[in-house]
């Protein structure tokens, strides 16, 4: 038996759903509080038992959480085999740490690859990589303001509107993104709170600068553009 899974059984016998906390490394990060029935009299117990282990309390992280299992509960079906992509960046980690409870949650595996290059070049790994491990979806890092930019960088090139995350299927591989509703500047914070030692690929554009410039004046704007551009997408699908 692994550690983790003396954790969880120790966890479970002690009154904890371990479908709503993520066990990675030697921390555990609470997913849904209420819903975890993790108490610190529990958590007490816990690291009394283990106390090399820490349990993390974030309340961004449980907003992260809950705004991707609005996702993952349509995008995930049970025993799923799921190719995630690693290039140590912290939205490849957040990405991990949201679905790693999905493990008892749906019985789904997770296989992770190292990611090189940029994402027009491992795009095409997906089908190799997905064959290999008879994996049947592939988690991609993909988040609101990813999604965003890239809808403002079309309007800038005049071009047709056509959504990232519209494209759910490669090569025979489902392609799921359970970030797609997360701004980063939510898993900015968690991941300063926490201290993690990672990377934001950031490369500045001018459609960042608009995105930047335009949250200054339009409450929620991340999450308007993204509705507006999800239904014109829809209509174009009708025509």
């Amino acid at each position: 038996m692994t550690m983790k899974q003396e954790v969880v059984r120790f966890l479970q016998k002690n009154g904890v759903e371990t479908r709503f906390v993520s066990i990675v490394g030697e921390r555990v990060y609470i997913n849904n509080l209420k819903l975890s029935r993790f108490s610190r009299k529990k958590e007490e117990l816990f690291l009394g038992e283990y106390p090399n282990f820490e349990v993390h309390r974030s309340k961004i992280f449980q907003k992260i959480c809950t705004r991707a299992s609005r996702v993952l509960k349509d995008a995930l079906n049970p025993r799923d085999k799921i190719l995630l992509f690693d290039s140590g960046s912290c939205v490849n980690f957040t990405l991990y740490t949201v679905l790693e409870p999905y493990t008892r949650k749906y019985g789904v595996e997770l296989f992770i690859r190292d990611q090189e290059g940029k994402r027009d070049d491992w795009v095409d790994s997906f089908q190799f990589q997905g064959e290999q491990i008879g994996a049947g979806s592939v988690a991609l890092p993909l988040t609101l303001d990813g999604e965003v930019e890239h809808i403002l960088e079309l309007m800038l090139e005049g071009e047709k509107l056509e959504l990232l995350s519209s494209q759910t299927v490669n090569g025979g591989l489902k392609l799921i993104y359970p970030l797609i509703n997360v701004p980063i500047s939510w898993i900015e914070s968690w991941i300063k709170i926490e201290g993690l030692e990672c990377c934001f690929e950031h490369e500045d554009s001018l459609p960042r600068e608009m995105l930047v410039f335009l949250e200054g004046f339009i409450p929620d704007v991340r999450e308007k553009m993204m509705r507006s551009a999800f239904y014109i997408s829809q209509e174009n699908l009708r025509d």
